[in-house]
């Protein structure tokens, strides 16, 4: 078993265009780092997240994934990241359904201000993710897949 201490997560992100890609790029301008290891899809709202596309991030190798949207009553889109909220909570009870930890998915909300607070979001889930350990069925020649998949939004 790999040492939980030793263990980096994969960590994917999707985020909201409007807020928390601003949010990110914010921190980036403001040199705040965060784990290295969060690869972010952005996306042109949180509510445009389909609970496939959470489940298909697990099936291509990240230990842990997260949507950060806009605050709730900011959307852009008015009502997408309450849409992205009722989502993320079907997966959680998806996971527990096939025995995977729940906490492996979670719903942020920042808004593009909040560059700081944006970078400590990820510094949490990492470490929680880390604290789970790696996906148990984490193939490791899925690892380029994950890649593609962020390089690609």
């Amino acid at each position: 078993m790999t040492d939980k201490k030793q263990f980096d997560p994969d960590i994917l992100c999707f985020c909201c265009q409007w807020c928390s890609y601003a949010a990110a790029d914010l921190a980036g301008a403001m040199r705040i780092q965060y784990p290295t290891n969060v690869r972010i899809i952005r996306v042109p709202c949180t509510g445009r997240v389909d609970i496939l596309h959470m489940l298909k991030g697990f099936e291509v190798g990240a230990d842990g994934v997260f949507l950060s949207g806009c605050l709730l009553g900011d959307c852009h889109y008015v009502e997408g990241n309450y849409y992205a909220t009722t989502r993320v909570k079907r997966v959680k009870e998806i996971l527990k359904g096939i025995g995977l930890e729940p906490e492996r998915v979670e719903m942020y909300y920042n808004s593009s201000g909040m560059g700081p607070q944006f970078a400590q979001t990820c510094t949490e889930f990492t470490e929680r993710i880390r604290a789970l350990g790696p996906l148990p069925t984490k193939a490791k020649k899925m690892k380029p897949q994950l890649q593609a998949c962020a390089s690609s939004g």
